[in-house]
């Protein structure tokens, strides 16, 4: 899809209702932009409540705090080198 925006002189631009569409943008979401080879690509960002559950987490490590997880981990690291 092409569409075009004007840039305003304080370099604004409005996203048109097409791209907000279809990268399902509301009022509040934050994008990113990422320049490449001289070509600006615009992104979604997730909520991060959206990536919840995306990862799945070990039977081991549930409930424990992250400073717990850590240390385990550093354990099993040390564990593995010996």
């Amino acid at each position: 899809m092409d569409v075009f925006a004007k840039v305003t002189s304080k370099g604004q631009i409005t996203l048109p209702k097409a791209v907000r569409d279809a990268l399902e943008l509301a009022p509040g979401d934050r994008v990113l932009f990422r320049v490449q080879d001289g070509h600006a690509i615009l992104a979604r960002t997730p909520d991060l409540i959206e990536l919840a559950g995306s990862v799945p987490v070990p039977e081991s490590v549930r409930g424990l705090s992250w400073p717990q997880i850590r240390a385990k981990a550093r354990k099993a690291q040390v564990e593995r080198y010996r």
